[in-house]
């Protein structure tokens, strides 16, 4: 004769705890991710747009033939919703007929916030 083990199945008590709690951890980690990326992207933007920014005024300078004067001067720089203000400095260079333009592109709410700084040289004529 056989004798049958009667078994029941399914889950203890504990064993669903230890799978609530990874369960848990998972999602806590996957939620700090998930918060990081989002700052990320705004970062990511915020640097996009000021590029734009600093490389629209080197544009319009190469375009207009501009031989900039001497010397620095801020001015607004906004792209859509992001406050931007820009400061471009001239510097003289090594061969007169030649000017170092650096354009740096600051946040708008935070001015020791510096988010890039492009150069260019131009020339005379």
């Amino acid at each position: 004769m056989h004798r049958r083990l009667s078994r029941k199945s399914g889950f203890t008590l504990l064993e669903v705890l230890v799978a609530l709690v990874i369960v848990g951890t998972a999602l806590g980690a996957s939620l700090r991710a998930v918060g990081s990326l989002t700052q990320n992207s705004n970062g990511l933007r915020a640097s996009m747009m000021a590029t734009w920014s600093a490389e629209n005024r080197l544009a319009q300078i190469r375009l207009a033939h501009e031989y900039p004067a001497f010397g620095k001067r801020s001015f607004d720089c906004s792209q859509g919703d992001l406050r931007l203000t820009c400061e471009e400095e001239v510097f003289a260079t090594p061969n007169p007929f030649f000017r170092r333009v650096e354009v740096s592109v600051f946040d708008g709410d935070n001015m020791d916030r510096r988010i890039i700084k492009l150069a260019q040289v131009v020339s005379q004529g």
